[in-house]
């Protein structure tokens, strides 16, 4: 057989005519098919979206009706939060007068007269005994602190423009006379120089310590080249700070002082908005019904209509603000107008003012919103304080001329007396004209404080004492011991300098959780990029319970297991380099997940009134829901234990909250409410629908300093906002 007649044979032309035919009519039936199907899908989704719709028109009109009922009800719980609020006045009331009859002597920071006369009586005395000064020190310290936290926790209505201004600039005064005293101080030790000679060096070695401060002076008695690297050493032979001396100064008559101060003295005091941030919840005033004020973000005018439509309000021009229909709903526009003002008394309205009002004014202000205009424009070497913050106090780093010292002639002890007090050396002075300026490059180590948390490599300023400000140019050779825990470099010169940090290392946060631990006691848990922080919280206190990184499980042990109020454990923290608090100017260096500030408050005075039942956590949708609405995780916990009920999610915009259908593993979001769930006004009530009788009963029995103090932590961290 032929290769040519073994192959296949090609189909004739009426066959292929044939398969086409059949082809082209098996495309239009599956054409015909997908467009059949295609329409029933449609026809279904219509369905579906109509059965929704009209559901969800039901439970709008359901949640409307009972809107008034749940407002009034809800009120009579925010009572805790003005009830909180006129405990803590009265403390704050009670404080003043224990003071005043106690007669222990100590001033009343906040009474001019008082502290006027206790710095001019300080100021006279004439004992500089470095021991005493340190004493004296501490008071003049808790002054301070006295002030800064009388400013951060009063509210804006209690502390006028002008007593913020008198507290801070006693603040500055105080600063001033401590570190006068210091250096009266310093100058006293110099003079007896001779006698703290070391009998290796023959050079004055003195190390003091004490809680707040570290002074380190040597005195170059000798004038002995050999020895310009000197490492202070305290009781215990443990390094604390040293120095390397350039060559030409180890034949001069100098000292040179290293003073720690645990605290900063330097930077510019926090500034705070002369007037409480226009933040209101909707208001109604009995003569012109209800009325929507400004948000921070919303200029005059445009402000009420933002406002208005994210609450539900239209407002027109000339007219009061009226409620608006924002959804189809069994109820037209003209009830939903009439209902929404008949329904919920004046009184609840006002009453959520003055929750707002009493909110101290460290809290108040985190929630502005700076304008745009309002950044400022700094020169790279500039350290800009919004974005780093000063970390384990500031490093005094002075050469000083040594005085005149004692001499010994004939049994006669004489001493040249110089009414100049302590002098500075002119480092610049000391070089000869034409003389190479890098021969006076100055080394300085200092030991960080165990106290304080540093996550990466601090960045090292130099006060500028003519601009006020600190500066990052002009050092150099850095090099960061993270097991010793010191740090070295090099400076062209003697300055103050400070180790500052990003303030916003651990911002956003990767989650958090909100856990009750039993009638009156709560856990906040935040889980950041660098550590996990855990916050017990039991009425008006609370604990830090622990910092805990993988390195480290045992972080800033000197803060655990001490209860303070809210406010005091933010200090602490801050001040330990562990800072969760967003400030104002946050938002302008963190990707943040802003929200409406009304949303945002509202929901965690509602979190806070059920949080002794409710455990709360954090929700990847939150940031897929929108500006306008939150959503978060919840499920009641009535437990000491860590949560293991199955969480559900849960939205809310301030005005509704609602169950949602999605959890936390779907695979796109939807606000379709939950089956067998309903709309509420209040978070309260939409947990209410399924909470035992057990968690109710220890809702309606918390104790209002608790509530205060979760709402207190929520407001500091804002989780909802910067996770």
């Amino acid at each position: 057989m032929s290769a040519k007649s073994s192959g296949k044979s090609k189909p004739s032309k009426a066959e292929r005519l044939r398969m086409q035919r059949e082809e082209e009519e098996r495309r239009l039936f599956e054409e015909q098919e997908a467009r059949l199907r295609a329409e029933r899908e449609e026809a279904e989704r219509r369905e579906r979206e109509r059965i929704e719709r009209e559901k969800t028109e039901r439970l709008e009109a359901k949640d409307q009706e009972r809107r008034g009922l749940e407002m009034a009800e809800l009120s009579v719980l925010e009572e805790n939060f003005l009830i909180a609020s006129q405990w803590k006045a009265d403390f704050r009331v009670s404080a003043k007068w224990n003071h005043y009859t106690s007669c222990d002597g100590s001033p009343d920071p906040t009474v001019p007269q008082e502290i006027n006369t206790f710095m001019s009586l300080w100021l006279e005395d004439k004992n500089n005994d470095i021991q005493v000064v340190m004493e004296k020190g501490k008071k003049v310290l808790e002054l301070i602190q006295k002030l800064q936290f009388c400013i951060m926790d009063t509210p804006y209505e209690e502390l006028t423009p002008d007593d913020l201004a008198q507290h801070q600039n006693t603040i500055q005064k105080l600063q001033a006379l401590l570190h006068q005293k210091y250096n009266a101080a310093t100058e006293q030790l110099l003079k007896q120089a001779s006698s703290y000679a070391e009998s290796e060096s023959g050079n004055m070695e003195v190390v003091i310590k004490a809680t707040n401060i570290t002074l380190c002076i040597w005195a170059n008695l000798k004038k002995n080249p050999r020895f310009r690297t000197q490492i202070f050493r305290d009781e215990s032979r443990n390094p604390t700070n040293g120095f390397d001396l350039p060559k030409p100064l180890t034949v001069c008559d100098i000292a040179v002082r290293i003073l720690h101060t645990h605290y900063d003295h330097l930077s510019p005091l926090e500034s705070f908005p002369i007037e409480r941030p226009r933040l209101d919840f909707l208001g109604v005033s009995p003569a012109a019904g209800p009325s929507l004020p400004v948000t921070p973000e919303a200029k005059e005018g445009e402000g009420d209509q933002k406002m208005a439509e994210e609450a539900g309000l239209e407002t027109h021009p000339g007219q009061p603000t009226q409620p608006a229909k924002t959804h189809k709903s069994a109820l037209n526009v003209q009830e939903r107008k009439n209902t929404i003002v008949d329904e919920i008394p004046i009184e609840v309205y006002e009453k959520k003012s003055m929750i707002l009002h009493s909110v101290s004014r460290a809290r108040l202000s985190a929630l502005r919103i700076p304008d745009v205009g309002e950044e400022l424009l700094l020169e790279d070497y500039i350290v800009d304080l919004h974005q780093f913050m000063p970390v384990g106090g500031v490093y005094h780093f002075d050469a000083l001329k040594l005085p005149p010292q004692a001499k010994h002639v004939k049994g006669w002890t004489m001493v040249e007396v110089l009414d100049t007090g302590l002098e500075t050396c002119n480092y610049i002075g000391l070089c000869e004209e034409g003389e190479d300026t890098s021969l006076y490059v100055v080394g300085l180590t200092v030991q960080l404080l165990d106290s304080v948390v540093y996550f990466e490599q601090p960045l090292i300023g130099r006060w500028d004492p003519a601009g006020k400000y600190w500066r990052t140019d002009a050092v150099g050779d850095i090099v960061f011991n993270v097991k010793e825990k010191e740090i070295s470099f090099k400076m062209n010169g003697f300055s103050t300098i400070t180790l500052l940090q990003d303030a916003h290392l651990n911002m956003p946060y990767q989650s958090w959780e909100l856990r009750p631990q039993g009638p009156d006691q709560a856990v906040l848990s935040v889980l950041t990029t660098f550590a996990e922080v855990q916050i017990h919280i039991k009425k008006n206190e609370c604990m830090l319970i622990s910092v805990t990184t993988m390195e480290d499980p045992d972080l800033l042990s000197h803060l655990r297991g001490i209860w303070m109020p809210p406010l005091s454990l933010t200090i602490a923290l801050k001040k330990a380099g562990m800072n969760i608090f967003p400030a104002e100017y946050s938002s302008q260096y963190v990707s943040l997940n802003r929200k409406t500030p009304i949303a945002e408050h509202t929901c965690y005075q509602q979190m806070a009134l059920v949080a002794s039942a409710f455990a709360f956590g954090w929700s990847k949708w939150n940031w897929k829901c929108g500006e306008d609405q939150i959503v978060f995780k919840a499920c009641e916990h009535l437990t000491e234990e860590a949560v293991v009920e199955d969480w559900a999610l849960y939205m809310f915009n301030g005005q509704r909250a609602q169950k949602l259908q999605i959890t936390e593993s779907s695979q796109a979001f939807s606000k379709t409410i939950a089956e067998e769930s309903e709309f509420h006004s209040t978070l309260f009530h939409l947990m209410k629908d399924t909470a035992s009788e057990a968690a109710m009963e220890r809702v309606k029995n918390t104790h209002f300093l608790f509530i205060d103090s979760v709402y207190q932590l929520l407001l500091a961290t804002r989780v909802l906002t910067y996770a």
